[in-house]
């Protein structure tokens, strides 16, 4: 069974609507959790367009890149928080509660984003946030996992993914709209309370996970829900699944006590399960998604693009292939398979950095000249250090942006790649610039293959989106057995949070120390790392109720096989009965 695709539900995502329709309570199910999904995407999303409007309100924030950096990696500080705790409190209280306990955060840290007088109040507000984010990571796509049918399990948690990648969408349309909104920034930032307090309503009108339930002894409660998620068929085998995978915990309890870290690690199948779940999420952090999620008005700037308004616009592109790349997740992740679609998405994300950091390279090595000339028609503005410099001769645009926090470029009237002038970086010296009909850089130089970083950091997106996107949330919903999945979940989603905080919080410090290039070069490596990873160490998981997986990781620790035919789960059964009746 370990190595391979299914055949079977090829057209699981048809399945998926088609049993949508016959049983929209499954739907409801999926989408109600899944708006954890759209406040994750969004709390995360939104803070690349809010930071250039935070810049310009507060000019503490503009001239300090670790104040940058902390505002918007105070989020995932606390997603880790929310993740080591919302394992245990998944486990102890509930998948549901967790999830309104996420929404509750949610709220708080909205309005207190939107209220701040100061950063240090818009970071506590990113923290509240950033906990509810940590826990609705790993929570939404396992509540939707245990309330969903094996056949169409991926399709539904793929419902999430989606979801994430809609709020990252949705946020860059309403950093758009309020753009010229007095309050810019707070707007954009507060309006995160609604979906909170709706899907607060919602998830009360809901039941907790069957699956949680029946663990729990709760067997009336979780036999009603599964009748009315399950075909009346297949109910009683998915019951005697649990019910052997709950006498298993209770035997495994008697013999060594409840669960902890060491118990873990010395169970072969969640050890092995562990592996694959925590280097997944980590690979999906350290290919640089959230470089592009959190920084791509930055990134876009750093091309050569000198508006806010037209940075924010191509940003959106990037956002909207994002969506669209969680919607091609949903018909090729029950269909291809985990395996095959994480391959597929690694081998575009290698191409992608490669070619980002080829562009960012050409752009670096042929940024325009300083003149002095120019300089000196601007006077009294010209930036200190360039004044003190006694090679000024030899600097350019991207010389004048490193030399100091002070500095800003103002490109030629003629041709933004002509020699521009080195100014100080003020709004009288910004205002003289435009008045002027000049361009004014503070983030990137003027470069005429800056368009390219835009068409790279599109195709990342396609590739990203429907493989390294969504299937590390889909594999870790349905890789572990049910006694350790909201441990083994909380691990894991922590796993996510400190690498994402690690890449968010070194990426401009990178860029700084030692270029844009170099940094996506960095990240490409990274995902050939992540490629050799996904191929030796994640099972296929495609298409198996959650109780085999565990007999597949018990069997094998490497996974070498990835294409090719196997048997389904269907056929094995079949064979085992003709087996039996030899």
């Amino acid at each position: 069974m370990e190595g391979g695709i299914h055949l079977e539900d090829t057209t699981a995502f048809k399945d998926c609507l088609l049993l949508a329709k016959k049983n929209p309570y499954i739907l409801r199910l999926a989408f109600s959790a899944g708006i954890g999904g759209l406040l994750f995407g969004y709390d995360t999303g939104v803070i690349s367009g809010a930071l250039l409007y935070i810049r310009d309100d507060f000019k503490s924030v503009d001239k300090k890149t670790i104040l940058q950096e902390s505002i918007v990696s105070m989020a995932i500080a606390g997603a880790i928080i929310g993740a080591a705790i919302g394992g245990w409190l998944n486990d102890k209280f509930g998948r549901k509660t967790a999830i309104l306990i996420a929404d509750f955060l949610f709220f708080v840290g909205a309005i207190l984003m939107a209220a701040a007088p100061n950063p240090a109040v818009l970071i506590l507000g990113r923290i509240f946030v950033g906990i509810g984010v940590g826990m609705a990571s790993f929570t939404s796509p396992l509540y939707i996992s245990e309330s969903s049918p094996a056949k169409i399990r991926g399709a539904l948690v793929s419902t999430n993914a989606l979801l994430i990648t809609g709020g990252a969408f949705l946020s860059y349309v309403i950093n758009i709209a309020f753009t010229k909104a007095p309050g810019t920034w707070r707007w954009m930032l507060g309006i995160a309370g609604i979906p909170a307090l709706v899907q607060f309503i919602l998830m009360l009108l809901l039941p907790e996970s069957p699956r949680w339930l029946y663990r729990k002894g709760r067997v009336e409660e979780a036999e009603e829900i599964l009748q009315k998620i399950y075909p009346q068929e297949e109910v009683e085998t998915e019951i005697e699944a649990l019910k052997d995978s709950v006498n298993q915990e209770i035997e495994e309890n008697k013999s060594s006590g409840k669960i902890n870290i060491v118990k873990i690690l010395q169970t072969k199948s969640v050890r092995r399960g562990l592996v694959a779940g925590v280097g997944l999420q980590v690979f999906q952090q350290f290919v640089g998604i959230n470089t592009v999620m959190y920084y791509s008005p930055t990134i876009v700037q750093l091309a050569g693009i000198a508006s806010n308004q037209t940075a924010l616009l191509l940003s959106l592109v990037t956002a909207g292939l994002n969506a669209l790349g969680s919607i091609v997740s949903m018909y090729f992740v029950d269909k291809t398979g985990r395996k095959k679609l994480l391959v597929f998405s690694l081998s575009g994300i290698i191409i992608s950095l490669g070619f980002l950091s080829a562009v960012f390279h050409e752009s670096t090595s042929h940024s325009p000249k300083v003149s002095l000339n120019e300089t000196s028609q601007f006077k009294g503005l010209s930036c200190p250090a360039f004044q003190s410099s006694s090679s000024s001769h030899d600097w350019n645009c991207i010389k004048c942006l490193k030399a100091s926090p002070t500095c800003g470029f103002c490109a030629s009237s003629e041709n933004k790649l002509f020699p521009g002038a080195c100014l100080f970086s003020n709004n009288t010296a910004k205002d003289t610039c435009h008045s002027q009909d000049r361009l004014w850089y503070t983030r990137g130089c003027p470069s005429k293959t800056g368009w390219l970083a835009i068409v790279a950091l599109a195709l990342y997106i396609i590739f990203y989106s429907p493989g390294m996107g969504s299937v590390p949330w889909t594999v870790n919903s349905e890789i572990y057995p049910l006694r350790f999945r909201g441990i083994c979940g909380g691990i894991a989603a922590t796993g996510n949070w400190i690498s994402n905080l690690i890449v968010s919080q070194s990426f401009l410090s990178l860029t700084e120390s030692i270029g844009t290039s170099w940094t996506f070069f960095i990240f490409g490596v990274l995902a050939v790392v992540g490629l050799f990873f996904v191929l030796i160490c994640v099972p296929e998981t495609k298409g198996l109720p959650i109780e085999e997986i565990e007999k597949i990781l018990e069997k094998r620790s490497l996974q070498l096989k990835f294409w090719g035919e196997r048997p389904s789960h269907s056929d094995d059964i079949e064979m085992t009965k003709k087996n039996q009746q030899v």
